[in-house]
């Protein structure tokens, strides 16, 4: 049976313009550009400005607040009060020009141009290598498939029997597995060796075959192909009983397989393979005589203006009375043209001051560190510790750790290299756990490789310190620090 009932509900709704802001809070330096040309594609309204533009540029260090109260024009057939509606002089007002230039946010005249890799992809380097053999077209269609189903590590991770009905539905071409064997053997002979193997023990073994054959690449060829799993395992015991050699042999022979490319889709020189990823800081930290400075990267991000033709054609239609249906479509259409540059010029501006505040509070926040680059230096501090300080949400202060990067006179960092949970010590100060982290990595440096340190001793060791933790806490350290268990870091 249906029943009506009224109740209350208390919802939180984002405008258009909010979640426009949110998606280019994500968005970092490296992308912005891209991003602002797509809107600039988009909406003719909206256009960048020139250099010396405007010489009274507004003060954008406290920047309009995105809000979800924007007036909606649209035609509500009222012939008569259409023109005062839609209050066309507050659009055409000679001191209403809108632009992101920004003097406050230091650094942002720099807008030299990205660097950027060139040359030829590792993909390229293999299909120069296919296109000299000698082959059928059959046999071609085969080894352009396998070469196209390489991934970037240089492996061929799809299964053959899958290429046979790639094959068969892409191009229609009948095949079979071991015909595509038979190529893939050809493409085993590329460079760099060991390129197109479909697993770790493959790559290996075809980097050994390869090398000019002694008694050290025998034996660790051999090793390889029938002892694979206790190489994995370091089962250095059992190695040299089942292959009954000496200690020194397996030495040399683990050397040979340790200087071999577990990846070689990224073993190509500059020359062949250029598919790097160029991190462009969005933020840079200066130390000057003890004083740190904030300067915010925006290079990729073009001064932005509403269009004088735009302008000028909405002040052009106020100018009459505008009975024509298509005028007032026109009119329509112009402002909201004229609104959404607005508020993406709005969202741009708010962009770059939440970027700027958020990074000051971190660096005011991590000071000690800023000013000696020493990972001891570095506090506890969470996201809600920033989100206190801005006053801003932790959700955007997420958005804004994410995917950026902060360039000091001690390197180029992430953003969340700066975060870290807290840790108690016996005297009852909070440590960063970055700080046990580099106690760990410190200690395990320096021990001895033949006997490597157990998670229980290094736990004791840290005790000892003062840092009251948990085997099962240095184990979760450790592998977040890709450090392998002991057994993995043993060594002859």
């Amino acid at each position: 049976m249906l029943h009506q009932r009224l109740s209350q509900k208390m919802l939180q709704k984002l405008s258009p313009q909010q979640i426009q802001l949110m998606k280019l809070l994500q968005v970092p330096t490296a992308n912005l550009e891209q991003r602002i040309k797509e809107e600039l594609e988009i909406n003719p309204a909206l256009e960048e400005s020139i250099s010396d533009y405007d010489n009274d540029k507004e003060d954008l260090s406290e920047p309009e607040q995105i809000r979800d109260d924007e007036e909606n024009y649209e035609n509500n057939n009222e012939d008569d009060d259409f023109a005062d509606s839609l209050d066309i002089q507050e659009y055409t007002k000679d001191d209403y020009d809108y632009t992101n230039d920004d003097g406050d946010y230091r650094g942002k005249e720099d807008k030299k141009q990205t660097p950027f890799a060139i040359g030829k992809t590792f993909h390229d380097f293999l299909d120069e290598q296919l296109h000299l053999l000698d082959l059928d077209e059959h046999e071609w269609q085969i080894a352009d498939q396998l070469i196209g189903s390489i991934d970037d590590d240089g492996y061929l991770r799809r299964e053959l029997d899958a290429i046979v009905d790639d094959l068969a539905f892409q191009k229609n071409v009948s095949t079979s597995v071991e015909e595509i064997e038979e190529v893939l053997r050809t493409i085993h002979r590329f460079d760099p060796p060991g390129v197109g193997a479909r697993n770790l023990q493959e790559c290996l073994q075809i980097q050994l075959e390869r090398k000019e054959q002694n008694s050290h690449v025998k034996l660790a060829l051999r090793i390889i192909t029938l002892q694979f799993e206790a190489f994995t395992k370091k089962h250095y015991d059992k190695l040299l009983k089942s292959l009954d050699i000496e200690e020194e042999q397996l030495k040399k022979a683990l050397d040979v397989i340790l200087h071999l490319n577990p990846k070689p889709g990224g073993a190509s020189d500059n020359t062949t393979s250029v598919n790097h990823q160029t991190i462009i800081p969005d933020f840079t930290v200066e130390n000057n005589n003890g004083e740190l400075e904030v300067l915010l990267n925006g290079k990729n991000a073009p001064d932005l203006r509403i269009s004088d033709s735009f302008k000028e054609m909405l002040s052009s239609y106020g100018k009459g009375a505008m009975k024509d249906k298509k005028q007032k479509e026109a009119v329509v259409f112009i402002k909201q043209k004229i609104d959404a540059a607005k508020w993406f010029i709005d969202a741009i501006k708010q962009r770059q001051h939440t970027l700027f505040v958020t990074m000051e509070a971190i660096v005011d926040f991590q000071k000690e560190y800023f000013l000696s680059g020493d990972e001891m230096k570095l506090r506890p501090m969470i996201l809600k510790d920033i989100a206190e300080i801005t006053s801003l949400d932790i959700s955007t202060v997420s958005r804004v750790a994410n995917s950026k990067y902060c360039q000091t006179e001690f390197g180029v960092f992430s953003l969340k290299h700066f975060f870290s949970e807290g840790l108690q010590t016996e005297g009852g100060e909070e440590v960063s756990t970055r700080e046990v982290k580099k106690i760990l990595e410190d200690l395990i440096a320096v021990e001895d490789k033949s006997k490597p340190l157990s998670d229980e001793f290094l736990t004791e060791q840290l005790k000892e310190k003062g840092y009251n933790i948990a085997r099962r806490t240095v184990a979760k350290y450790r592998e977040q620090l890709n450090i392998p268990v002991a057994r993995l870091r043993k060594e002859l």
